[in-house]
C-alpha cells in the first residue's frame, strides 16, 4: 500500500484562552485545536485557524527514554517510551499526546514517522520546540513510498500482541501488521503458534529476540550501530528508498556517530535533519549487497532519501 509521506501534521491542542494568542504567534504557531467551549472566540483570532477538540482521541504518552537498572549487568539499560505500534495497529484512529516541553518536538516527529496527525497537548516551554519542528516538517518532500518490511505479524488486538509489537519497533524489527502469512515476507509471525508459544510470549522482550534470531541479522533489511535510543522507519518510493530516523533521547541529548546499514545499493543520498542543517554522511558505502553511512550526529529527527 502506497502512502503519502509528508502529507500530514499534527496540531497544538491549546486549552488556554484567546488572550495567550500573542505567545503562540510569537513562537510561530499558527494552527490550534481548542476545548469545545472556546472554539467561536478563538476564531475571532486573526492569523490562527482553530478546528474541534479532542472527543474521541486517545491519548498517548510523551516518546521519551527512561533509564532503568539492568540487573543482568549492573548498567542503566534504555526504556523506550514510543507509540510507533499503536499508529501502525489503528492507523484510521484519532490519537492526541500530553507532552510538556521538548517532548512535543519529539511527538510531533514520532507521529510524523508514522504518517499521522494527532493534536498534540503542550505547555507554554513547548510552544517553540513544536513550532520549530513543524516548520521542518513542513519542509520535507512528500513521496509515496509503501513501508518496508521484513516480517508480517498477525495481530489478534490482544494487549499481549502490542506488547510483542512495541518492542519489535523499538528493537528496529521492520514490520506489517497482516491479516495471514504472507509468502513474500521474509518471516511470518502469530503468536500461539508453534513456533511463537503464548507461554514464552508473556516476556515480550524475549519474544522479540526470537523473533530477530528466526529472521537473522543477515536478512533484516535495516541494522542500526551505535545507539540503543534510535528508532527508524523505513520506505520504498518509485525512486528509492526514504530513512526516517528518531532519537527517543532527543529532549535530553544528542546520538553521535549513528551508524546505518541498508540492504540494497544506492549511490545517491540526501540527508535533511532537524536542528543541524547542512550536515553531510560520512563514511557512506555501497557494496557487497548493501550500502551504509554515519550519521555524525542526531539531535530529534533526520530523514535520508536514498536513490540510485
Amino acid at each position: 500500500m502506497l502512502l503519502a509521506l509528508a502529507a500530514v501534521l499534527p496540531t497544538l491542542f491549546w486549552d488556554a484562552s484567546q488572550d495567550t494568542a500573542p505567545a503562540l504567534q510569537e513562537a510561530g504557531i499558527t494552527q490550534i485545536r481548542v476545548p469545545a467551549a472556546r472554539l467561536d472566540a478563538w476564531r475571532s483570532v486573526a492569523g490562527i485557524s482553530a478546528a474541534a477538540d479532542l472527543e474521541g482521541a486517545v491519548k498517548l504518552p510523551a516518546p521519551a527514554v527512561n533509564y532503568r537498572m539492568d540487573e543482568a549487568s549492573a548498567t542503566r539499560a534504555p526504556w523506550l517510551i514510543s507509540s510507533g505500534w499503536q499508529f501502525l495497529r489503528k492507523p484510521q484512529a484519532r490519537f492526541y499526546y500530553d507532552a510538556p516541553g521538548k517532548a512535543a518536538a519529539l511527538a510531533a516527529a514520532e507521529a510524523f514517522c508514522y504518517g499521522a496527525a494527532p493534536s498534540i497537548r503542550t505547555d507554554a516551554a513547548g510552544l517553540k520546540p513544536l513550532a520549530q519542528m513543524l516548520e521542518f516538517l513542513r519542509g520535507v518532500e512528500g513521496v509515496e513510498a509503501s513501508p518496508l518490511a521484513d516480517i508480517g505479524f498477525i495481530d489478534d488486538g490482544s494487549p499481549l500482541d502490542g506488547e510483542v509489537m512495541n518492542l519489535m519497533v523499538r528493537d528496529n524489527l521492520l514490520f506489517r501488521i497482516v491479516s495471514s502469512p504472507d509468502p513474500r515476507l521474509k518471516l511470518n509471525v502469530r503468536l500461539g503458534s508453534r513456533e511463537y508459544p503464548l507461554a514464552d510470549a508473556k516476556n515480550p522482550g524475549m519474544m522479540a529476540k526470537t523473533i530477530r534470531a528466526n529472521l537473522t541479522d543477515e536478512k533484516r533489511s535495516l541494522r542500526i550501530y551505535g545507539s540503543l535510543v534510535v528508532v527508524a522507519r523505513v520506505a520504498q518510493s518509485p525512486s528509492g528508498v526514504r530513512i526516517q530516523l528518531l532519537n527517543y533521547d532527543g529532549a535530553g541529548r544528542q546520538v553521535n556517530g549513528l551508524r546505518v546499514r541498508l540492504l540494497g545499493l544506492y549511490s545517491k543520498h540526501h540527508l535533511s535533519a532537524a536542528g543541524s542543517p547542512g550536515e553531510e554522511l560520512l563514511d557512506y558505502t555501497a557494496g557487497a549487497g548493501a550500502t551504509e553511512f554515519t550519521l555524525p550526529e542526531l539531535k530529534t529527527y533526520a530523514v535520508i532519501d536514498l536513490s540510485r
